[in-house]
């Protein structure tokens, strides 16, 4: 579930540029689906329920109207754009985050072999090529130029982070001829292109912008996950595991591992579980102690007695009560481990780990490139019907069309509660809060090299 407030169902509505007329080039597929088979394009009456639960349901007040429900991101028999008379243009911002090149490639061959779209530009330098000085780097993207790009990691394009201005941005849009601009990022970047759709509607030009969700953190709301996670995640348990054998193998053996997540943890949550050999895992979410009975440094202590050695696991973004800004979290967790395991006696031996930008960069899983290619699919299918402020996203197993406003209200956080951090309690055993209100629920007393 998001972890924001439930949306009306207005705010769930996605803008369109105006009625579709144009025939889509996809009709012979359509036909052939309802001679034989399910219908393959959108039912005007169906919609994707926001809420899947029987309580959520109930306890709805009837008289504030019809659940809010995503929009299908489905193909439709009608379009707005004239594929022939089409530009399209792609953008990748932000960092980088695996599956990124294989998006682009899925759009482009969306794009050419199914609606016959010729005309596809790639803007280099993230925002900062739609900016005067850089938007004629733009190049023409044919499909043998991205047939290999999802072999290798980054993105073909090139990225940056600066934020622009949106009325600059949208002269380049005018400036070279571009119907519709997919935007791939994360949080910042759909805030920027909503900044875009505002800009484009004040001076009502028909350009339709729609958004891919990337963000390896998996902090967008509204989305099953984002793509590049699982990637991303298989390899930090990679990273997790060598941690394990390095503190295992050795005699008092700390090893702390920093993981991506500046402002959540699910990286760091899931990759614990994958592992299930963590003792103490450290979220931005949930606060913890350096000191007291059941603060970070006790219970460090308490592992390596148990035990023999630790394994903690920090996401980036963990204790912002103890650093300054931009001061790194995972330096200063296994500097203060290290001493006061000196202090009390102990003579550790500390391997420090941090994959993070190792991750970011490789190519996307199996998974995650079939994710990549679907996305593309449904983004595509969007922008040709001219809907636009939206992202494309899967929501409960569908592939909808969610409002920009909506994906950058309220970031998607690890719930403190939830069962996602009650399943990391239970596969780490660390106390419920590394603090002095914590209970420790691990009853289990073995000794060292004690594998659970």
């Amino acid at each position: 579930m998001p972890s924001s407030p439930t949306p009306a169902r207005t705010d769930c509505e996605i803008t369109t540029l105006g009625p579709c007329s144009v025939e889509s080039p996809l009709a012979p597929v359509f036909e052939a689906f309802e001679q034989g088979g399910p219908v393959g394009h959108v039912d005007p009456d169906d919609r994707v329920l926001l809420e899947d639960t029987e309580w959520a349901v109930a306890g709805r007040d009837p008289a504030a109207g019809p659940p809010p429900s995503f929009e299908p991101a489905r193909a439709r028999r009608q379009i707005y754009f004239d594929p022939a008379a089409t530009t399209a243009a792609i953008v990748t911002c932000g960092g980088l985050c695996p599956g990124l090149n294989d998006v682009i490639r899925g759009l482009v061959q969306q794009l050419r072999r199914q609606y016959g779209v010729e005309r596809i530009l790639g803007i280099r330098h993230g925002y900062l090529g739609l900016t005067r000085a850089y938007r004629d780097d733009a190049v023409e993207l044919s499909g043998s130029m991205v047939q290999e790009i999802h072999q290798a990691g980054g993105t073909f394009l090139g990225t940056s982070r600066d934020r622009q201005d949106p009325s600059e941005m949208v002269d380049a849009l005018e400036h070279l001829g571009i119907d519709v601009l997919f935007v791939i990022g994360g949080d910042g970047t759909m805030t920027g292109a909503r900044e875009i759709v505002g800009e484009i509607e004040r001076r009502d030009r028909d350009i339709a912008v729609v958004g891919l969700p990337k963000t390896i953190d998996n902090d967008l709301p509204f989305i099953d996950q984002s793509f590049g996670f699982l990637t991303a995640v298989t390899r930090a348990a990679d990273t997790v595991h060598a941690a394990h054998a390095e503190a295992l193998s050795v005699r008092h053996g700390v090893s702390v591992v920093k993981l991506m997540g500046r402002h959540a943890g699910f990286v760091a949550c899931y990759a614990a579980i994958a592992v299930n050999d963590v003792d103490l895992v450290l979220i931005p979410e949930v606060p913890f102690a350096w000191t007291g009975e059941n603060g970070l440094l006790a219970a460090v202590r308490d592992c390596v007695d148990r035990r023999g050695r630790a394994l903690v696991v920090v996401a980036e973004g963990a204790g912002p009560e103890h650093r300054a800004e931009g001061e790194d979290i995972g330096p200063l967790v296994r500097d203060r481990v290290t001493a006061d395991l000196t202090a009390h006696g102990y003579s550790p031996v500390m391997r420090y780990l941090d994959p993070s930008y190792a991750i970011r960069s490789v190519r996307a899983d199996t998974y995650d490139s079939v994710y990549c290619v679907l996305l593309a699919h449904a983004a595509v299918h969007a922008a040709m019907s001219g809907r636009t402020g939206a992202v494309v996203a899967r929501w409960r197993g569908r592939y909808v069309l969610v409002p920009m406003t909506l994906m950058t209200e309220v970031p998607h956080r690890v719930d403190p509660a939830g069962e996602l951090w009650a399943s990391v309690l239970e596969a780490t055993r660390q106390p419920t809060r590394l603090d002095e209100h914590g209970i420790r629920i691990d009853t289990h007393h073995g000794g060292w090299n004690d594998r659970r």
